[in-house]
């Protein structure tokens, strides 16, 4: 049987088997409930679905064979025999004798040790899954475009607007003209002045943050080269964006809030895109880092009497 599929296929590299499951994770909100079945059954059980033919996978999640494929796509493959070649991968890959995966799940009761254990893991998937999803093409545009900017401006709110502010204070060290913008008359009154040759970056978790949205839709109209980073590379925030850095999707739980994990993804990308910024630019961008610290310098050396 032939299935004619027609959702777009990107005709980079399909992720390598390792980065699956982190894929996984982080479109799975944006799929419909079928595709999160198929997804969620190739995650969990790699070794088991390496071994089913595209009509075996269907019937085992009560799909379709459309429903597969496009599952597939979705994920990076160009079809299902490379999604199945993935997942035989990435069951070599967990069957080479790694320890069992500690649950990041945090009780009312549970030891402040076991707390260190899992916030620790958690924070350590994170990263991981954020570096296995990031696409390296996008991030090598935003760089370029960050390096040679007349001026930086960054949007964000709640948690997001932190990173916002860390990464303008890590442009301002290396020279370059950045500003964060937390507040969103603000935002918008500043992106009225962008143009050509100027840089938008929004945060935003969800992808869906009107706040934020709304300068970079307006930098993007005025002509700026406009950045996303999101946890929702399909969200609404991406139709203004002229490239897409994609964090991990935050585990979300009642003790820990996901604007708390969400952060640490989107300081990963923030740091990508700084130190690619300050290689590109390394001959300013080092006499300015040593001028900054030589100014600041005599704030952490003890006075004496």
């Amino acid at each position: 049987m032939t299935i004619d599929v027609k959702e777009s296929f990107s005709g980079e590299s399909p992720p390598a088997p390792a980065a699956l499951a982190a894929k996984v994770r982080t479109l799975a909100p944006s799929m419909t409930r079928s595709m999160q079945l198929v997804a969620e059954a190739v995650a969990g059980d790699p070794a088991g679905c390496s071994a089913l033919t595209v009509t075996g996978l269907a019937e085992l999640t009560g799909t379709s064979e459309a429903t597969v494929v496009r599952t597939a796509r979705l994920l990076g493959y160009p079809g299902y025999r490379d999604l199945r070649l993935a997942l035989a991968g990435l069951a070599a890959h967990q069957e080479s004798g790694r320890s069992p995966a500690v649950t990041a799940d945090i009780a009312v009761d549970d030891p402040i040790a076991d707390v260190v254990a899992k916030l620790a893991h958690d924070e350590q998937q994170t990263l991981a899954d954020t570096a296995a999803g990031l696409d390296t093409v996008q991030l090598g545009a935003a760089v370029a475009a960050a390096s040679t900017a007349r001026r930086i401006d960054i949007y964000g709110v709640g948690a997001s607007s932190l990173v916002g502010q860390d990464l303008a204070q890590k442009l301002l060290r290396i020279g370059l003209i950045a500003h964060a913008h937390t507040d969103p008359h603000l935002a918008v009154t500043n992106a009225v002045q962008l143009r050509s040759g100027d840089v938008a970056i929004a945060i935003t978790h969800s992808g869906s943050t009107g706040d934020v949205i709304e300068p970079l839709r307006v930098a993007f109209e005025r002509g700026a080269t406009t950045v996303a980073i999101t946890g929702r590379p399909d969200g609404p925030v991406s139709q203004y964006a002229d490239h897409v850095l994609t964090t991990s999707t935050a585990r979300e739980s009642e003790l820990r809030p996901a604007a708390m994990s969400s952060r640490t993804s989107q300081l990963l990308v923030v740091d990508c895109l700084f130190i690619g910024v300050a290689q590109r630019t390394y001959e300013t961008a080092a006499p300015a880092l040593s001028a900054s610290y030589e100014a600041l310098a005599h704030r952490h050396t003890p006075r004496t009497r």
